[in-house]
């Protein structure tokens, strides 16, 4: 196990590929991007033609779930985009790899059921902000899941490239208190259109 995931109880051994750096922002960094976040305009997440519980922004590219494609969005702000440098500096990944910001709000109750990722996204970084949550992991096993729950405190980074990003899925249960989130992207391709 890796020394920044060994104090996380386990109960198989986590996804290769998935990082974990807890304080990775100060709590004044994190108290700005909360007023930040607050003051955007999020909207429902649509899935068709229901409404998921947790609200967004996107930056950079957003993901249309109705005609499953790829879409321009507003730049990454500039208050967002010294975090995504911080981002790349973290995963040693080149200035600018990170095109895509994607800003959640998840009221209490509100979660995420299992998925993967988009394909047209590469490495998935995300900043946890305001409360905990239980960031779940699996796959399948022969009859069974493997998995793992990786619980991210407020103002910490996750990293998922390699089998952490392309074969185990991930969720996050109904929260228990206010949670914001920004993930951070990077591309699969760059010739998107």
């Amino acid at each position: 196990m890796s020394a920044q995931l060994s104090f996380l109880p386990v109960d198989d051994p986590e996804p290769r590929g998935l990082r974990y750096q807890p304080d990775f922002i100060s709590v004044g960094e994190e108290q700005e991007l909360l007023a930040r976040l607050r003051a955007l305009p999020l909207v429902p997440f649509q899935f068709g033609v229901y409404e998921g519980k947790r609200r967004i922004a996107s930056f950079g590219w957003r993901y249309d779930v109705t005609h499953h494609r790829l879409e321009a969005a507003d730049e990454l702000p500039d208050w967002i985009a010294p975090f995504a440098t911080r981002v790349e500096n973290f995963a040693g990944l080149s200035a600018g790899a990170i095109r895509h910001a994607l800003c959640t709000e998840y009221e209490t109750g509100a979660g995420i059921g299992w998925h993967r990722d988009r394909p047209q996204f590469d490495e998935v970084f995300g900043l946890s902000l305001g409360s905990a949550c239980k960031f779940r992991f699996r796959r399948k096993a022969g009859a069974k899941w493997e998995r793992f729950t990786l619980n991210a405190q407020p103002r910490s980074l996750y990293g998922m490239s390699g089998e952490a990003r392309s074969v185990w899925e991930h969720s996050i249960p109904e929260v228990e208190a206010l949670r914001y989130s920004i993930t951070f992207r990077t591309m699969a391709n760059e010739r998107i259109a």
